[in-house]
C-alpha cells in the first residue's frame, strides 16, 4: 500500500493506493483546523485502515532535502520525522505542483478539457500552472522518452502588468502588500484582491446584497458565482480580468520552459470557471506575446479536471522512488 498526501493551505487530502494506483481509501481535512500536520496524521493513524508500505506527500512550499516550511500555513514537515511517526522506511516530500505534474501521466482523456489542440504531433517540454489557495507552477522536462517533472516557485515571481488598468492594479496592491507577486492576483485571495481594486477605484458599484454575501460567505466563491450567474457587473469584470491574467501568466510560464509539449491548467479554480476559461480571453492573453504568438499558438493547452491528480502523482512518485 502507498500513502499519498496533497497538503495545501485550504485542505489536506490523504489517500491509500495499491501498487496499481487504484484508490483504496481517502480522507479530507480542513488544514486550518489543525495547528500542525502531525495532528492530521494522528487522526489518520487512528482509523482502521490498511498499513502503508511507502509514502509521499505533495506539499505547498519549497522542499529542500526532505524539509519544508509550508507557504500559506505555519507548518514544518520533515521526511525523517514523518517516517518515524508513520513507522515507514521510505517517506518522500515533494512540492505540490511537482506531485500534480507526476499525476498527469496517470490521467486519461476524460480527465482534461481541451482549450487549444496545438500543432499535430506536438512534443517537448510541458508546463503546469495551478491557481487555488495560492499559485503553483512546475515544469516537465522532456528527455526524449518521458516527461520528468520539476518544481519551481514561479507563482511568487513579480506580477507584470500589460496595460494601464493592470498598472493601476499593481499600484493599488503595492500600497497594501509591498512587492506584488503573481499569486496576489492569481489565486482565491487574488480574485478578491482584484475585486476590491475595481470596487475601490470606482470601476463598478457594489450593491448591498453583495457586500453582505461577501461578509457571510467565502468571498472568492461568492464573487465567482455572481459573475457566472450575471447578477453583478462588478463581479463579471473581476472574473474577466482574472481569466485574462491567468492566460497571460500561463503564456509567460510556457515561454520560460519552452512548453512545446503542452501547457496544463491545474488547481481548484479553473474547473469551477471552465466556461470562462474556454472563452477567448484566456487563449488570447496566452498567445499575446508579440513575435512568439505562433510558437504559443502551436502549444496544446488543457485544463485538468481530475481533483485527485496530486494524490495520484504523489503515489506514482513513491512507487518510482521505491523501485529505483
Amino acid at each position: 500500500m502507498i500513502l499519498a498526501g496533497d497538503i495545501g493551505g485550504t485542505k489536506t487530502h490523504l489517500a491509500l493506493f495499491d501498487e496499481d494506483l487504484q484508490l483504496v481509501a481517502e480522507r479530507t481535512y480542513a488544514s486550518r483546523d489543525y495547528a500542525a500536520c502531525d495532528l492530521i496524521l494522528e487522526k489518520w493513524l487512528s482509523e482502521p485502515l490498511p498499513r502503508a508500505r511507502i509514502a509521499c506527500f505533495g506539499v505547498a512550499g519549497p522542499v529542500k532535502r526532505g524539509h519544508v516550511q509550508t507557504t500559506n500555513l505555519p507548518w514544518v514537515l520533515d521526511a525523517r520525522d514523518l517516517a518515524g511517526r508513520l513507522g515507514l522506511g521510505c517517506v518522500r516530500l515533494i512540492n505540490d505542483l511537482e506531485a500534480n505534474a507526476h499525476g498527469i501521466a496517470a490521467l486519461g482523456p476524460n480527465d482534461f478539457a481541451l482549450l487549444n489542440p496545438g500543432a499535430d504531433g506536438a512534443e517537448g517540454n510541458a508546463a503546469l500552472i495551478s491557481a487555488g489557495t495560492g499559485l503553483g507552477e512546475a515544469g516537465l522536462y522532456w528527455d526524449g522518452a518521458m516527461h520528468r517533472p520539476f518544481a519551481c516557485e514561479g507563482g511568487h515571481a513579480g506580477f507584470s502588468p500589460r496595460n494601464d488598468l493592470e498598472i493601476d492594479l499593481l499600484r493599488h496592491l503595492i500600497t497594501r502588500f509591498g512587492p506584488v507577486s503573481w499569486e496576489r492576483v492569481l489565486s482565491g485571495p487574488g480574485l478578491v484582491n482584484i475585486y476590491e481594486f475595481l470596487r475601490d477605484t470606482g470601476r463598478a458599484e457594489e450593491p448591498g446584497w453583495l457586500a453582505r454575501r461577501l461578509r457571510d460567505q467565502d468571498a472568492a466563491a461568492a464573487i465567482s458565482q455572481a459573475a457566472l450567474d450575471g447578477s453583478s457587473p462588478l463581479c463579471a469584470i473581476t472574473l474577466d480580468l482574472f481569466v485574462s491574467l491567468y492566460g497571460s501568466e500561463a503564456g509567460n510560464l510556457a515561454l520560460k520552459v519552452m512548453a512545446t509539449g503542452g501547457v496544463y491548467i491545474g488547481g481548484g479554480v479553473a474547473p469551477k470557471i471552465i466556461d470562462k476559461i474556454r472563452g477567448s480571453d484566456f487563449l488570447e492573453a496566452f498567445c499575446d506575446k508579440g513575435p512568439m504568438r505562433p510558437l504559443l499558438s502551436a502549444m496544446p493547452v488543457r485544463v485538468i479536471l481530475n481533483e485527485k491528480t496530486a494524490l495520484l502523482g504523489a503515489a506514482r512518485y513513491a512507487l518510482l522512488e521505491a523501485r529505483s
